[in-house]
């Protein structure tokens, strides 16, 4: 099973897979970012978001995909781009016919690191402890992908699910 974790943004976009092998176990050598020009129009920027994912998806084959939902902001300026971002990112995982679970930052602090209010260096050790990673996942973009993807599985293997 293959599970794409996306932390949307319109600049910058993170992402990591996470793959879980028999028996639970989670590995994963693939994550990064994509990014857009800031500079560039946010249609343009839109438009290399879109076309981007569609060859993130065709590189990385995965089963499902976990996806940071939008739940707070601190900053009201920053949330209409992020949320024209994350429309394209659910209209190509559609595209895709791809299955994907939606998780907030809190939910994914709790899922992985066992409480809400975990720090990110602490979330990300938790990663890395998880996947066997030798080192921190960075970019933190693409650290936050692999967390949503490690949410993704914990989630579901909770409930009784199997991963999709």
């Amino acid at each position: 099973m293959r599970i794409l974790g996306i932390d949307p943004g319109l600049g910058r976009i993170g992402f990591g897979l996470v793959e879980v092998g028999v028996g639970g176990s989670l590995t994963s050598n693939c994550w990064g970012m994509l990014t857009t020009p800031s500079n560039t129009p946010d249609a343009e920027r839109l438009q290399i978001l879109y076309n981007d994912l569609a060859d993130l998806i065709e590189t990385t084959r995965p089963d499902c995909v976990s996806l940071e939902r939008i739940f707070y902001f601190q900053n009201a300026t920053t949330m209409v781009p992020v949320t024209q971002a994350r429309g394209v990112i659910v209209l190509r995982l559609g595209q895709f016919n791809l299955p994907f679970g939606e998780y907030t930052p809190m939910q994914v602090k709790q899922a992985v690191a066992g409480h809400g209010k975990a720090k990110k260096p602490e979330v990300q050790q938790t990663v890395q402890s998880l996947l066997g990673l030798d080192k921190l996942p960075r970019p933190d973009d693409a650290a936050d992908g692999l967390a949503l993807a490690v949410c993704h599985y914990l989630h579901t293997r909770s409930m009784g699910l199997a991963v999709s």
